[in-house]
């Protein structure tokens, strides 16, 4: 009992959550705001400023499966504060770049630092909460990803639409320099002396076997996400519907926040499937109502219960991932857990934009929707493999 009764709200894990977040609410501010400076200031198409995105995660996937051995060989800290740098260089930089091509260029980089720095961030995380609270920790610590979601598009928009683009990337350096200070005030973690760097590289260097099938759901799951973090503004400006878009990932943010509490001690207490199975119904039904929606009311119901299954899904399924290992490898987990989350978006970005193209949105949604009903059988297949080899 005295384990349980650890804390999970220290000063280090406090820091680490708010470097985090700072981390994600340019992630997601850029993500909701750039393909619209695509589409209306450069002139480019839908599925041309989908390539903002896929850039992005096409430099974070090439890199995220080297993050692990690197924070294992240099410190969890060092390269965080390392791959910090260089996410506020490239945040920077968007002031100056006009060009679309230097803008892809542009992602392409930033993504390495936004691979090191998330991976590093997560496993910080694992290392200061108490190992029988780590559901509960986990979720905690997903929150200032969930708090992102909605402060990143809500701020990008509201300051894209009242002043410029300029202002934007002005206010997210600053924010990202804030990160960087809590990332200082991080105490150093230990160095595994008898690690040395290597040429030869094997696939345990790279990737947590044990991770690998939990990993392959989440990215058939961020597959169907990328229909909302890529083309959600878009779809929202076709149906006139873009001023709600910020109440929507309102809504998304504050469904998740409400329920994590209770999902977290759900996960410890009963298991997993207590909290995933009705995270995906809730999923599911979130973009069918995107699919239809016509009205504020439904756009923002779709919000609701798209919140409610992200935020159920998402932080179990990288629980799970972790747990599946050892302590030790956590950092080998987590990048695997996000290699293959960030290879779902990247693809969904892509394939999901063309589906948009010659089919609309409506269709997209859609089908992003009956990918997830094959993920959810995946997922019971999995449960009673499981089940049957314990037994």
């Amino acid at each position: 009992m005295a384990s349980i009764r650890e804390p999970i709200w220290t000063k280090s894990f406090i820091n680490v959550f708010l470097t985090n977040f700072s981390v994600f609410v340019i992630f997601y501010s850029l993500i909701a705001t750039l393909p619209l400076y695509a589409v209306n200031m450069l002139s480019r198409s839908d599925d041309e400023a989908g390539l903002l995105v896929s850039f992005f995660l096409l430099s974070a996937i090439i890199s995220r499966p080297f993050s692990g051995r690197i924070l294992e060989t240099f410190g969890k800290r060092h390269m965080l504060i390392l791959s910090l740098i260089l996410y506020l260089a490239c945040t920077i930089l968007y002031y100056f770049i006009v060009s679309f091509s230097a803008l892809l260029v542009l992602r392409f980089i930033q993504g390495i630092g936004f691979s090191i720095a998330t991976t590093a961030a997560g496993s910080l995380a694992v290392d200061h909460i108490p190992v029988k609270r780590s559901g509960e920790g986990l979720g905690y610590f997903a929150m200032s990803t969930n708090l992102a979601v909605v402060i990143g598009p809500m701020l990008g928009l509201f300051v894209i639409q009242s002043f410029s683009f300029d202002a934007l990337f002005i206010l997210l350096s600053v924010l990202m320099i804030l990160g960087s200070i809590a990332a200082l005030l991080i105490p150093k973690d230990q160095i595994n002396k008898e690690i040395s760097f290597k040429l030869r590289i094997t696939f345990d260097d790279l990737f947590e076997r044990k991770s690998l099938s939990i990993a392959i759901l989440a990215c058939l799951l961020a597959f169907t996400y990328a229909s909302v973090l890529s083309y959600l503004s878009i779809y929202a400006e076709q149906k006139s519907l873009l001023t709600f878009a910020s109440t929507f990932f309102l809504v998304f943010s504050i469904s998740m926040i409400v329920t994590r509490p209770f999902t977290g001690r759900i996960f410890d207490t009963k298991g997993p499937a207590y909290v995933i199975i009705p995270a995906f119904s809730a999923y599911f039904f979130g973009l069918i109502l995107l699919a239809f929606m016509q009205s504020p009311i439904t756009f923002i119901l779709a919000g609701i219960f798209f919140g409610l299954g992200y935020g159920g899904l998402v932080p179990s399924l990288q629980t799970l991932a972790i747990q599946a290992t050892t302590r030790e490898r956590s950092g080998y987990a987590t990048a695997t857990f996000f290699t293959f989350f960030d290879t779902g978006i990247a693809i969904g970005s892509y394939v999901l934009g063309l589906i948009a193209i010659y089919f609309g949105y409506m269709s997209m949604y859609l089908f992003a929707a009956s990918c997830v009903l094959i993920i959810f059988c995946f997922y019971l297949t999995m449960i009673r493999r499981k089940q049957t080899a314990e037994t």
